[in-house]
């Protein structure tokens, strides 16, 4: 599950619009618009591209693209 909040506020103080943040990405405009209104999930491309136009650390990255909510105990069970 994406953190859409975090994300939209990496943005916001990266200085960048949502125009020049989607060019650095590699997207289309309308596509990281959608994708921050909650309308499709990110691709992989798409998650490297903003890695990189936001120069996201691994931990910020996993942190909004990879983050899951877990609950109650979790076990091993192989």
């Amino acid at each position: 599950m994406t953190d859409l909040e975090e994300l939209k506020a990496i943005i916001k103080d990266s200085g960048m619009t949502m125009v020049a943040v989607a060019e650095k990405a590699g997207m289309v405009r309308e596509t990281l618009y959608n994708r921050l209104a909650g309308k499709g999930e990110f691709t992989a491309s798409e998650i490297v591209g903003l890695t990189s136009a936001l120069r996201l650390t691994v931990k910020q990255r996993d942190s909004i693209f990879f983050a899951r909510k877990v609950e109650g105990n979790a076990t091993n069970s192989i």
